[in-house]
């Protein structure tokens, strides 16, 4: 067997190691590794902050529905019927009411949705009582 001439040799050797150069320039670049990282990351990131601002909206409804509780039904122990049927003819057919005695007592219970969409699934309830004006009063 006949070997390759001594320039040959080198010229192949050459290619060789320009051929490994390349492969680890290509290997070595990392522009697509950002793009790949950032369409894993900003779903996650977009989970959170949407469960965050829903947590929120649930909270301020919830607070809403605990003031709007105790109001109704104050107005309503002290026989201001008529200013709590406004009061919750403001929120519209949103909000389910429902009314209890117990013994002194005047309950008013809140129940609604706070939202549309995934909210929507969510319930929120709210319980408040007074004491009715003129029973069970000390004198």
């Amino acid at each position: 067997m006949r070997s390759a001439p001594a320039g040959e040799r080198g010229e192949a050797r050459g290619a060789l190691l320009g051929a490994e150069r390349a492969l680890r320039r290509v290997l070595a670049d990392e522009r697509g590794t950002v793009t790949a990282e950032f369409a894993i990351v900003l779903p996650a990131i977009l989970v959170v902050l949407g469960l965050t601002i829903g947590g929120i909206l649930i909270a301020a409804h919830r607070i809403t529905l605990v003031s709007l509780a105790g109001q109704v039904s104050r107005l309503e122990a002290r026989g201001d019927g008529d200013r709590a049927a406004a009061v919750l003819a403001e929120w519209g057919s949103r909000i389910e009411v429902s009314r209890s005695r117990a013994g002194g007592l005047h309950c008013v219970t809140l129940r609604s949705r706070p939202g549309g969409g995934l909210l929507a699934g969510i319930g929120v309830e709210s319980l408040s009582c007074a004491a009715i004006s003129g029973e069970g009063s000390v004198e």
